[in-house]
């Protein structure tokens, strides 16, 4: 009989006294250790950890957005599309991560609701920090996060600059296209939709070839629109199947607060367009 397979005979590395293992290069013991159910509720535990990965997906959708839009600002597009590939497919994994959630049902979310006091996922402040960052930008919504000044002072300076929309606006300026200065300056608000704005999207799409940089940056766009409002639909879909229509445990109209951010369009031109052509 063979001997046990064992590593170290291929050089694994077995001992980690002084030196840096998986474990410790994660933070795994800080990691592990933040789910702190208050409840006896078995689906609590779901409940946590899907929150906390979307949040640290939403981490890394943050960081490569900013990374986005920088290359941008920089007119270095090949990295900037990678980027927002990335973007793309960081918020199908936030999707797919509805379908675990769903498992729970009703009769299991009421034996923790109440625990929940006021905590809601309406105050997700990196959820926020997103929604600005790609253009849906409604200083009221900073309300929630005034007991943070950190974290307050992080969304205004985010509202101060260009949204990742307009910094593609500005590349199209720069290649020589003709836009107004209300397209290309920051916002406190959601930029309105521009003819002028659809003129050059219907310039791109009727010619691809002849401008096939701006061509693919608004395909990267709407792709990721795509699985945006897929993320918020399957919200929707979830919060009712699990609550119905009742309200929010942080006060918001729940399922009704949620269809109505449906309706929000983050690049408004690049869907509009396509009626045009």
């Amino acid at each position: 009989m063979a001997d046990p397979y064992d590593p170290a005979r291929e050089g694994a590395q077995m001992g980690f006294d002084g030196r840096m293992s998986y474990a410790d290069y994660l933070g795994l013991d800080r990691v592990l250790s933040a789910q702190a159910p208050i409840s006896d509720a078995h689906d609590e535990m779901l409940f946590i950890i899907q929150h906390q990965t979307s949040e640290l997906w939403m981490k890394l959708m943050l960081a490569e957005l900013a990374a986005a839009r920088a290359e941008l600002a920089a007119d270095r597009l090949a990295p900037a599309l990678k980027l927002l590939a990335r973007v793309a497919r960081i918020m199908e994994q936030l999707n797919s991560a509805w379908d675990v959630l769903r498992t729970m049902t009703p009769s299991d979310y009421t034996t923790f609701r109440e625990k929940l006091g006021q905590s809601s996922g309406f105050q997700s402040w990196q959820y926020r920090m997103i929604e600005y960052r790609l253009g849906n930008r409604n200083p009221a919504m900073m309300r929630p996060h005034a007991h943070v000044p950190a974290v307050h002072a992080a969304l205004q300076a985010e509202l101060a600059q260009p949204c990742l929309y307009q910094t593609v606006l500005g590349v199209a300026v720069r290649m020589g296209h003709d836009l107004p200065d209300t397209a290309l300056a920051p916002r406190q608000t959601p930029a309105p939709s521009l003819p002028e704005v659809q003129a050059l999207w219907a310039k791109v799409y009727r010619d691809p070839a002849a401008h096939w940089a701006l061509y693919e940056l608004a395909e990267k766009l709407v792709d990721l629109e795509d699985y945006f409002r897929s993320w918020r639909f399957n919200h929707v879909t979830t919060v009712e199947r699990v609550i119905g229509l009742k309200h929010g445990t942080g006060g918001t109209g729940g399922t009704s607060y949620l269809k109505r951010m449906l309706d929000v369009v983050l690049f408004p031109e690049l869907w509009t367009v396509r009626t045009e052509l």
